[in-house]
């Protein structure tokens, strides 16, 4: 995913971000807009999951979900490649309520198949009417069949991206799907899940019992490797234990030097069963497309979370990550272009700018000066926790 832009969604007014790196990690104090951008992300997948009306729903409909004050649709646009090197594609979905329901009033794919000419939408869906070119290269020239779904708040890419004719759809909805929007929890962990191995970590973490159950006997080598990095970091941990009970649920336990017994995951800190959750998910050597991760500092020790950050940019190398965090530590790790700092202006409207872009920032980090230490001690001019807004005042642009 290269660009996100945002309308009307809670604090986010008009916010868009471009140029987004393999991984963005979201910056800024309580309240400035992290976790909306965040749940961004996890709408549009329950929007495919399960649907518009559940995940309008579940946000308190329009009165909680839309921005205050604002007029017309709650939009999303993303702009994405299938590949490296393959066409720019965008994804752009606009949502208003009628009667208290939620409507699609706008839904369109468009790309620019070669490097001459403009770009064009090969689908268009106007409150559950529009029309689609079908094939494997949509060309503007191509016939456009008429599409007609059978109630207004339904996508048309989740619908017609399941059948074969439409494989550029499929793809986008194939990647939407498979997000892993993750809201990992210690308590989820600690549970005693049915026996039964699991190859991926569900998004809150509560089948992690499962996973590893799955790695030690499906990936024994991959399973080692999360074990050396849980060591680097936890230093007397020596091994996670996954047994299955006589009454069919698994028992997660924690093996920790230089004692016999293993301790049971329930009694197990919330930074070492948060730090192997992550570990787990991010050595993945298939891993999603994208992945979202929410405050990772909680519960972990300050001085962990600049080899997490490091962890994080090795898993970029295979799947894109969104980070959101109010932590110098996890940030001191990072590069300026992959910092994106949010505050919330006099309107009370959520605004961003790259670290990379903010006056004086770049210096700064030439002289061998830390990111975490630049934004606590006030030098990004924006974001500040201990001022009522931020200002656009310091910004290089």
């Amino acid at each position: 995913m290269e660009r996100l832009n945002v309308r009307n969604f809670r604090a986010l007014q008009n916010v868009e971000f471009k140029d987004l790196q393999p991984m963005t990690v979201l910056l800024g104090p309580n309240g400035s807009g992290k976790s909306t951008v965040f749940d961004v992300f996890a709408f549009l997948a329950e929007c495919f999951e399960s649907g518009l009306r559940r995940a309008w729903d579940r946000r308190g409909r329009a009165k909680e979900l839309m921005t205050r004050g604002a007029k017309g649709p709650l939009s999303i646009e993303i702009k994405y490649r299938e590949q490296p090197g393959t066409p720019l594609i965008t994804y752009h979905l606009s949502v208003d309520e009628v009667g208290g329901r939620p409507v699609v009033t706008r839904e369109w794919l468009r790309w620019k198949r070669k490097p001459y000419g403009a770009p064009f939408r090969f689908l268009e869906n106007l409150g559950g009417q529009g029309q689609a070119v079908s094939g494997e290269v949509p060309d503007e020239e191509d016939q456009r069949v008429d599409i007609a779904l059978s109630s207004p708040d339904l996508l048309a890419v989740n619908a017609l991206g399941q059948f074969r004719e439409h494989p550029r759809v499929g793809a986008l909805r194939t990647f939407i799907t498979g997000w892993h929007v993750s809201y990992l929890s210690a308590d989820g962990a600690r549970g005693q899940p049915e026996a039964g191995p699991q190859e991926r970590l569900t998004k809150s973490g509560e089948n992690l019992a499962n996973v590893v159950q799955y790695l030690e006997e499906q990936q024994p080598e991959r399973l080692r490797r999360v074990f050396a990095s849980l060591r680097a970091r936890v230093p007397r941990i020596e091994r996670v234990i996954a047994d299955t009970m006589l009454d069919g649920r698994l028992l997660l336990q924690i093996k920790d030097a230089p004692f016999g017994r293993p301790v049971l995951a329930r009694f197990a800190s919330d930074g070492t069963l948060k730090m192997l959750a992550y570990l787990v998910l991010l050595y993945d050597p298939e891993p999603p497309p994208f992945i979202g991760i929410e405050e990772p500092e909680n519960f972990l020790h300050p001085k962990l979370l600049s080899g997490l950050a490091e962890e994080c940019r090795a898993a970029s190398e295979h799947t894109q990550l969104l980070v959101t965090t109010h932590s110098p530590f996890f940030i001191d790790a990072l590069r300026p272009k992959e910092v994106r700092v949010l505050w919330r202006d006099n309107q009370g409207y959520t605004q961003t700018a790259r670290a990379a872009d903010l006056q004086g920032i770049p210096e700064f980090i030439e002289e061998g000066a830390s990111l975490g230490e630049l934004w606590m001690e006030g030098h990004f001019g924006v974001g500040d926790p201990l001022t009522e807004h931020g200002g656009p005042a310091s910004i290089g642009f």
